[in-house]
C-alpha cells in the first residue's frame, strides 16, 4: 500500500488534464490497485463502520474525460453514500503538488439541485463539520495527529473544493510514508469515526448545513418530472414518508394556532379548502396565514405558485409562520413530532429576490 500511495504522488507531479501515459497509469492505481488493497480489508472495515459486509463500497476516481488534478479513492457505505456527492465517507486525497496524501473523514462537497451539480456553500460545509466533530471527539481524542484542515495545493477549482469538506484527516508526507501495517491501522481507526457519523446521521432529524428535506424533495420531483437523467444520480439523503410529513404539518399548525389564540385571535384551519392554512379573525381584523413546518433551521421553505399569488393578494392582511427545528420520533408508531421554534412575519411581503425558481411550464406551440 505504501508503494502505491508513493507511486500516485510521483505521478501527481506530472499531472495533465490530457490522458497521457502517466495519467493512464495513475488511473489504474487509484481505480483498481488501491481499490483491490482496500477490499482486502472489507470485513474489518464493515465491523469498524458498523455496516454489513456487502454494504462496504470502494471506488477510485481520476476524472471523466479530462484527468482531474486531485485523484482519490474512497471507502463508503453503499446504502448511505452511494455517490461521493452525498453523506460521509473516508477517502485518500492526493495533493496537486504530489507532496502529500490525506486519509480524510470527508463529506460531499457538491450537491444535486434541480438536476444540476453545484458546489456546497462553505458555510453549509462548516455547519456539517461543527455538527460532526463533537460526535466523534471521544474516539478522535485517542490520537494527537489528526488534522482539522487539509492543504491539497491544487490549482483547479475542483481540486481546491475538497479542502473545506474535511472533518478530520491524517497526513502522509511523500518522504515519510509509513508502512502498510500502519496504514491499515489508520484506515480502520478512521472507519470507526465514519461508523459513529453513520449512526448519528440515522438518528438525526436534520443535519445542519443540509438542504431542508422539503427542498430536496421538491427539487428532485421537479427534475424527475422534467425527465432529467441527472435526477437519478443525487439527493440520496433520507426523504420523508407521508406519515412523517403529516406529523410535521400537524405540529406546525398546532403551534401556530396556539400562538395566535394566545393573542386573542379566533383561528380556523382552512388548509383543506383554501390556498392558505389558517383564517384569523379578531373583531374587524382578519389575517390569512401560511404555515410552513420543517425539521431544518427554517432558512429555506417551499412555496407553490398559488401560495405566492394568493399571499400577495392578501397583503398586508397576511402572515408567514415558520415552525422550524421540529423533532421526529421514528421509534414509535405512528411517528410523532415534537418541539419546534415558531417565527412569524406579518405583514408578509414576498420579494422576487427571495424566490428561487425550480421548474417551468413551457408552452411549446405544438
Amino acid at each position: 500500500m505504501d508503494e502505491l500511495l508513493n507511486e500516485v504522488l510521483g505521478l501527481q507531479k506530472v499531472w495533465q488534464a490530457k490522458n497521457t501515459e502517466e495519467m493512464q497509469r495513475r488511473g489504474v492505481v487509484v481505480r483498481t490497485e488501491l481499490r483491490d488493497w482496500l477490499r482486502q480489508h472489507a470485513e474489518a472495515l464493515a465491523i469498524a463502520m458498523g455496516v454489513p459486509l456487502d454494504d462496504v463500497g470502494v471506488e477510485g476516481k481520476d476524472g471523466a474525460g479530462q484527468r482531474s488534478e486531485v485523484a482519490w479513492t474512497r471507502v463508503y457505505s453503499k446504502s448511505r453514500t452511494p455517490s461521493a456527492t452525498d453523506g460521509w465517507y473516508i477517502v485518500y486525497l492526493f495533493s496537486g503538488d504530489g507532496e502529500r496524501v490525506y486519509l480524510s473523514l470527508m463529506q460531499g462537497t457538491t450537491e444535486w439541485i434541480a438536476g444540476e451539480l453545484k458546489p456546497r456553500e462553505p458555510a453549509a460545509l462548516k455547519k456539517r463539520i461543527d455538527w460532526a466533530r463533537p460526535l466523534i471527539e471521544h474516539v478522535a481524542g485517542e490520537r494527537a495527529d489528526l488534522l482539522t484542515e487539509i492543504h491539497l495545493n491544487a490549482r483547479t477549482k475542483l481540486g481546491k473544493g475538497y479542502e473545506p469538506g474535511s472533518v478530520l484527516a491524517i497526513e502522509y508526507q511523500r518522504d515519510a510514508m509509513p508502512n502498510s501495517d500502519v496504514l491499515s491501522e489508520d484506515l480502520l481507526f478512521m472507519a470507526r469515526l465514519l461508523g459513529l457519523l453513520y449512526k448519528a446521521a440515522e438518528d438525526a432529524t436534520h443535519i445542519p448545513g443540509d438542504l431542508p428535506v422539503e427542498v430536496r424533495e421538491a427539487t428532485q420531483s421537479a427534475a424527475a418530472t422534467a425527465n432529467r437523467r441527472s435526477a437519478r444520480k443525487g439527493g440520496q439523503g433520507f426523504l420523508m414518508t407521508a406519515a412523517e410529513r403529516k406529523a410535521v404539518e400537524d405540529r406546525s399548525v398546532l403551534l401556530a394556532t396556539e400562538h395566535f389564540e394566545a393573542q386573542g385571535w379566533t383561528v380556523k384551519d382552512v388548509g383543506a379548502s383554501k390556498p392558505y392554512d389558517l383564517h384569523l379573525t379578531r373583531g374587524d381584523e382578519k389575517l390569512h396565514i401560511e404555515v410552513k413546518g420543517t425539521t431544518s433551521d427554517g432558512s429555506q421553505v417551499i412555496l407553490t405558485r398559488a401560495e405566492v399569488d394568493w399571499q400577495r393578494r392578501f397583503a398586508p392582511d397576511n402572515a408567514l409562520v415558520i415552525v422550524h427545528s421540529i423533532e421526529l420520533d421514528r421509534s414509535v408508531e405512528p411517528v410523532t413530532a415534537t418541539g419546534g421554534v415558531l417565527h412569524c412575519t406579518s405583514p408578509w411581503s414576498i420579494e422576487e429576490e427571495t424566490l428561487t425558481v425550480i421548474s417551468y411550464i413551457h408552452r411549446t406551440g405544438l
